[in-house]
């Protein structure tokens, strides 16, 4: 789950840090400071903050889910009923196959990203939320581009004026 803190800014190295980490999360602080050229005590000091800021989240191991025997992945679009809101009627325990949900604005207000095992199972998981109101499901036929690192943003990308809709007229 992410959440707006007020962070101190990342610098360069911090930054280098952090895609050392992302690419393999077990590199001792021996190893990132030969990386990174820098002492381990000090890379100890800006993993620690980054930590303790809330910047870096935890560690984790990285799965095949095919591997793993759940090779269909989903996405469900969810306009909840009144009353029978999935986030407020359920939860992680009752509905395992959901790996992430996000709140929406617009059309529908939930977006699941959904494992199963196989089409009947997916199935089954489709059954089960149709009791808290529309979807709109998605399956995955393959996925082109997955895991792209957190990186820094060079600048922010510009608006373009809209023409003919100036204020007053």
């Amino acid at each position: 789950m992410s959440t707006v803190r007020s962070n101190p800014p990342l610098d360069a190295t911090d930054w280098r840090l952090l895609a050392e980490l992302q690419a393999d999360g077990r590199l001792s602080f021996k190893e990132l400071a030969r990386r990174i050229h820098l002492s381990p005590p000090a890379v100890a000091e800006r993993v620690r903050r980054m930590e303790q800021s809330g910047v870096i989240t935890g560690y984790a191991a990285k799965v095949d889910p095919a591997g793993a025997g759940q090779p269909l992945l989903a996405f469900v679009q969810m306009r909840c009923s009144l009353g029978r809101c999935l986030l407020r009627t359920t939860t992680a325990d009752d509905l395992p196959e959901l790996v992430e949900i996000h709140k929406l604005s617009g059309e529908h207000c939930t977006l699941l990203k959904v494992r199963a095992s196989s089409l009947a199972h997916l199935e089954g998981l489709v059954e089960r939320l149709g009791e808290h109101g529309e979807m709109r499901t998605h399956i995955v036929l393959s996925t082109q581009f997955d895991g792209r690192p957190v990186e820094p943003v060079a600048e922010p990308r510009p608006v373009t004026p809209s023409a003919g809709w100036g204020a007053g007229r």
